[in-house]
């Protein structure tokens, strides 16, 4: 229900780590979209009702718009400055310079130290210190792993856990054979009148210079915080984190210990339009991923007298099979997907009446559960976030025409459902194929197990590794505090940059969500039990151009993610208890 008061976030003893899925997906690069539930109080001027079903508990109640109180003098000062062609200007010219650094980020990129393409990281470190010279004054800053960036603002109560902002300077590649389809020079930070064009104008070069920013403004202003704030920007996301955000988590562990910031924010979705209605959707978890290994070897010869099945045939029938049976996603009560889709039939203007009432008994009725999950299904992202996903993605064998291939390879992606496990997902792969590898007569060897008897003859083998894997994130708490007061920035911020305090000409309601990809929070699960994957934006209008052709963001977009930064930090740094 829309309640009143400052947010008061858990200081004391945290609460139980609550295991709820909750959905998203936004489809793109990082494939994000969904979310949202609560409770608890938020002091601030605007209601907005909750639907109830009887006597239960309102459905998706919305936090009311939060503003900072102790220093709303300065951010009325702040949201003037921001509103302004002159402040806009200065925004752009910050991004635009950083985008015109390439730190493109390859696959399989050997050791810093080891592999000259980390040298692009230089140049942008050293435009930051010139862009950015209160910032490098007056903050703390630690290059970890050379690259990576960790500035802790001190604040001046060292009782009051940190706001630990997060970030990536590194971009996906500009492909060669695409360079010229570019509207705009990929590097250029060409800024139009309205949008600023590049690679990493969105993805997420836009997310770190909006965050340094922010506060190279509030200390132009002055403003020196209670609460210590800590930014930490990476390297390599774009790679998996493994030489930037995994130094970085493990030197904010060593430093600050477990569970020690009072809430993470990371790159993530933005808001978009679902069923006519605006929704924000902050990522509350992640999908978990695994990489199957699928290798068959069978004897070679030559291909004038070949058997019944080669072993790129015996792939091929492995596969069909998988794809044939693949994960049957469930609609269940209390996961993120069943949240989202409660929200959006609470509070989208343009849902069916049918589809609406149907998900809003799902909570109480197992018949319109399966009826809203049999609706539901048909769109293909929802689908996608519900459940544990496959998708294979390289296959490989054969040398030459003439010759029997003697191995034969598949890797399998799986994106694992947060109720999931990367051993249920890897354990059903090898339940499937077994008994149709003893149909060819192959052995079967799962994850350094023999599944077939010893002694048992075999024509050849099937073997299923699994190196690369990783656990769904544990799953954020949406009745905390801190959820509280990351909806309530969204929503102020909403409202202030469209100059509609009150929400009465436009209204945003804020949803839980899931990453179905990954960002470099997936080394920060011990830092925090409230992680957030949310980057302030316009998506309405679509993607930007993540990881392709004309990436691009708005300009008035960008200043008002600079705006939540700001509201962010302050009404962070105004509660009680976070």
């Amino acid at each position: 229900m829309d309640t009143k008061g400052k947010a008061e976030l858990p200081g004391g003893a945290p609460p139980p780590h609550v295991r709820r899925t909750r959905w998203l997906a936004i489809a793109g690069s990082v494939s994000f979209l969904a979310l949202l539930q609560f409770t608890l109080s938020l002091r601030s001027s605007c209601h907005l009702p909750a639907l109830s079903l009887g006597s239960s508990a309102p459905v998706c109640p919305q936090a009311s718009p939060l503003e900072p109180e102790k220093n709303g003098a300065l951010w009325n000062d702040l949201t003037a400055l921001h509103a302004t062609n002159d402040f806009l200007t200065r925004a752009v010219g910050q991004l635009s310079a950083a985008v015109q650094i390439p730190t493109e980020t390859f696959d399989e990129m050997a050791p810093v130290g080891e592999d000259e393409r980390w040298l692009s990281r230089g140049p942008f470190i050293d435009h930051l210190a010139t862009a950015f010279p209160l910032v490098h004054a007056s903050l703390e800053l630690q290059k970890v792993n050379t690259y990576g960036l960790i500035y802790t603002w001190q604040g001046s109560d060292a009782s009051l856990k940190p706001l630990l902002l997060m970030g990536h300077y590194d971009v996906v590649p500009v492909a060669p054979l695409s360079v010229d389809q570019w509207t705009h020079p990929a590097y250029s930070g060409y800024f139009d009148g309205e949008y600023v064009w590049g690679r990493g104008s969105s993805d997420d070069k836009s997310g770190v210079i909006g965050i340094l920013t922010t506060i190279e403004v509030l200390l132009e202003k002055k403003f020196a915080p209670t609460r210590t704030v800590v930014l930490s920007f990476g390297f390599d996301e774009e790679g998996g984190g493994i030489h930037g955000a995994r130094y970085l988590g493990a030197e904010l562990l060593e430093r600050f210990g477990p569970d020690s910031f009072a809430m993470i924010v990371d790159e993530g979705a933005g808001y978009m339009k679902e069923y006519g209605g605006i929704f924000a959707m902050p990522g509350v978890a992640e999908k978990g991923h695994a990489n199957v290994n699928i290798e068959v070897q069978t004897p070679g010869g030559h291909s004038s007298v070949p058997p019944e099945h080669t072993s790129i045939g015996m792939l091929a029938a492995l596969i069909v099979h998988l794809e044939n049976n693949a994960p049957v996603p469930v609609l269940e009560v209390g996961t993120t997907a069943f949240e989202m889709a409660q929200c959006w039939a609470a509070h989208a203007p343009d849902m069916p009446g049918l589809l609406k009432r149907t998900i809003l008994r799902a909570g109480k009725s197992h018949t319109a559960l399966k009826a809203a999950e049999a609706m539901l299904l048909k769109d293909p992202m929802f689908k996608a976030v519900v459940g544990t996903t496959q998708a294979v993605d390289i296959i490989s064998g054969g040398v030459k025409s003439n010759a029997l291939p003697e191995q034969a390879l598949a890797l399998v992606n799986h994106r694992i459902a947060t109720q999931s496990s990367v051993n249920a997902t890897i354990t059903r792969d090898a339940e499937l194929i077994r008994d149709l590898a003893a149909r060819f007569n192959l052995s079967v060897t799962a994850y350094g197990e023999l599944l077939t008897p010893a002694a048992a003859a075999s024509y050849g083998s099937l073997t299923l590794t699994s190196p690369q894997n990783l656990e769904p994130a544990p799953v954020t708490p949406s009745d905390a505090p801190a959820y509280h007061l990351l909806a309530g920035t969204i929503r102020s911020t909403f409202y202030t940059a469209r100059k509609d305090v009150e929400g009465g000409k436009t209204h945003i309601s804020v949803a839980p969500g899931m990453m179905t990809g990954n960002t470099d929070t997936r080394y920060t699960w011990e830092l925090s039990r409230h992680i957030y994957r949310y980057g302030h934006g316009n998506l309405i209008e679509g993607l930007g151009g993540i990881h392709t052709v004309d990436e691009h963001i708005r300009a008035d977009s960008f200043v008002e993610m600079i705006t939540f930064f700001t509201t962010l930090i302050l009404n962070a740094d105004e509660a009680t208890t976070l």
